[in-house]
């Protein structure tokens, strides 16, 4: 199993509304606001890496008022 934690940058006052769309991303099972360098903090679990790349992807970025992520990658002893 691999383990990505998203943080996440939105567009100007644009935090609530990719907040709610991910709540959509169901590989995503925990996420929370944040004050500071980023807007929002998600955690992804997937099968392994490719499939993390591939939700971070096609589901996060996609998503209208994201503006940059960065992701930090781990694994499940």
């Amino acid at each position: 199993m691999a383990i990505g934690y998203v943080l996440i940058n939105t567009g100007p006052a644009k935090e609530h509304e990719v907040y709610n769309q991910l709540l959509n991303v169901e590989e995503i099972v925990e996420q929370y606001s944040l004050y500071g360098e980023f807007d929002i903090i998600a955690k992804i679990e997937a099968e392994d890496f490719d499939g993390l790349g591939r939700i971070v992807v096609d589901k996060v970025r996609t998503i209208c008022g994201v503006v940059s992520t960065k992701t930090l990658t781990g694994t499940k002893f």
